[in-house]
């Protein structure tokens, strides 16, 4: 009797629209979104009084659920959030931030028309690579260039373009995979190039490379070790001695850098990674290489080279399917015109800054973050500043640690994978690593405007005794 009553004390849907609450809902979001989070909430409370769970069952009960339902729906999927992994270049959490010059002519570009496919001088159509290619040209040394959606697509093209049913010669130990399936043995099946592997996976000499020449052979491809390092007994050939081999028998050499680097980091403690300026001046026919990487952009792949190889890239069928879109293109080249200015470039680049950034500076901003939160949350947890190590991650400067300093947080009444949960399923979240029985939070990737957000989602996730992951803000509102 008393589960049929509670059923039949359940409201509407259209009593629940009609309340002071329905219609403040319809007034902020869009009906279908509001109709849905109402009839979801009623169908589950429904459920749970036949399973003997629910008491009450009024409107104003039930239109807290209602409302965190709605948000929940209505607000973005795609969120920015709080990286305090210390992996500078984080592939899973968006990889390179983009600098506030970036953003800015991302954000001019979008709001308005622009002269992506138009030549102002002369009134006729022109070519949105046009618009970065003299940057491009007078940073590298290259003479020509090209910008597609990423490195694996700049890989695929120029295979496609150059080598279409011939073979490319490379050594067994560059065979790569850099994740996502991008492998280079498929790339090349896909692209219609034929594999023909030199040397062994450890070692690989000029004659190899010699002795695998024929009339059929189309490329010389050199894939640079930017995710991976192989040491002992190892040996390679460079790219100079490729490229005689090259001009010898007038076959282009193709260098994949993958990260593109283009400033010396050996200069700021930062060894181990060729800049794109040194491998262009070797001689190289063509040179690709990432925009979203240790270059600090966007997601796009950039092939440079000799002028005749370009064009032949430009004419390939391929290269609509590959292009970029106009705010990759804008960021793109605020990107690229920073670099004209190397100590600003460090600065104002948020990728190279925080791969440069000194441990002090770390240490100081981790203090700023433990003093914060020290009042509210010494009690629930032990707290410390500690030294710890960063990556550069996103397949780049592999087996190489950045000390670094880490807030340690190891809470006292919850488990530490409890607070890592609740962190992970705030607003914005705090994405963070375990190390010890401790959640670290480390310093040099956390933004100095984000530590006032960081500090009062560890507070709240210590405060609250349930979690409550449902909790998230629309874009109206813009906050709890």
């Amino acid at each position: 009797m008393i589960i049929r009553y509670q059923l039949s004390q359940l409201p509407s849907v259209d009593e629940c629209l009609k309340s002071s609450c329905g219609q403040k809902w319809l007034d902020l979001f869009p009906r279908k979104i509001v109709l849905r989070a109402v009839r979801e909430v009623i169908d589950s409370k429904r459920k749970e009084i036949l399973n003997g769970a629910v008491s009450d069952v009024s409107i104003e009960a039930l239109s807290h659920d209602m409302e965190q339902t709605i948000k929940k729906y209505f607000a973005y999927k795609l969120r920015p959030l709080i990286n305090a992994t210390g992996v500078v270049i984080h592939t899973n959490l968006g990889r390179s931030i983009l600098s506030d010059r970036a953003v800015e002519h991302v954000t001019t570009t979008a709001l308005s028309y622009s002269n992506l496919e138009y030549e102002i001088t002369t009134g006729k159509r022109g070519k949105r690579y046009s618009h970065i290619q003299e940057i491009i040209r007078e940073l590298t040394g290259a003479e020509d260039a090209v910008v597609v959606n990423n490195n694996a697509a700049a890989v695929l093209i120029c295979l496609d373009t150059f080598a279409k049913g011939r073979e490319v010669i490379v050594s067994r130990g560059e065979l790569v995979e850099i994740g996502g399936s991008f492998r280079i043995p498929e790339v090349m099946k896909a692209s219609g190039a034929v594999l023909r592997e030199i040397g062994t996976t450890n070692k690989a000499h000029l004659a190899d490379y010699e002795n695998a020449l024929c009339g059929n052979t189309a490329l010389l491809l050199k894939v640079h070790q930017s995710n991976y390092r192989m040491i002992g007994f190892t040996e390679e050939v460079p790219i100079e001695k490729l490229v005689k081999i090259g001009k010898e028998y007038k076959i282009p050499v193709v260098a994949d850098l993958g990260s593109g680097c283009m400033i010396d980091l050996k200069k700021y403690g930062v060894p181990g990674e060729p800049t794109v300026q040194e491998v262009v001046k070797t001689g190289a026919d063509v040179v690709t290489f990432s925009g979203d990487k240790l270059l600090g952009g966007p997601q796009a792949g950039i092939i440079i080279g000799k002028e005749k190889f370009i064009q032949k890239v430009q004419k390939n069928p391929l290269l609509r399917a590959m292009r970029i879109d106009k705010m990759t293109l804008a960021s793109l080249e605020a990107t690229f015109m920073q670099y004209l200015d190397e100590e600003k470039a460090l600065k104002e680049i948020p990728t190279l800054r925080m791969l440069t950034e000194s441990a002090d500076v770390i240490k100081k901003r981790a203090r700023k973050i433990i003093l914060s939160m020290k009042k509210d949350v010494s009690r629930h947890a032990e707290l410390e500043v500690r030294a710890d190590e960063s990556q550069a991650g996103g397949g780049s400067l592999p087996e190489i640690n950045f000390p670094t300093f880490v807030v340690s947080v190891k809470p006292l009444s919850i488990s530490v994978n409890e607070l890592e949960k609740r962190l992970r399923l705030s607003a914005p979240p705090v994405i963070a690593r375990i190390k010890d029985d401790a959640l670290l939070l480390d310093a040099r990737t956390v933004q100095d405007g984000e530590i006032r957000d960081l500090v009062g989602c560890i507070i709240k996730a210590f405060q609250i005794k349930k979690l409550l992951s449902n909790k998230i803000s629309p874009p109206l509102t813009g906050g709890d």
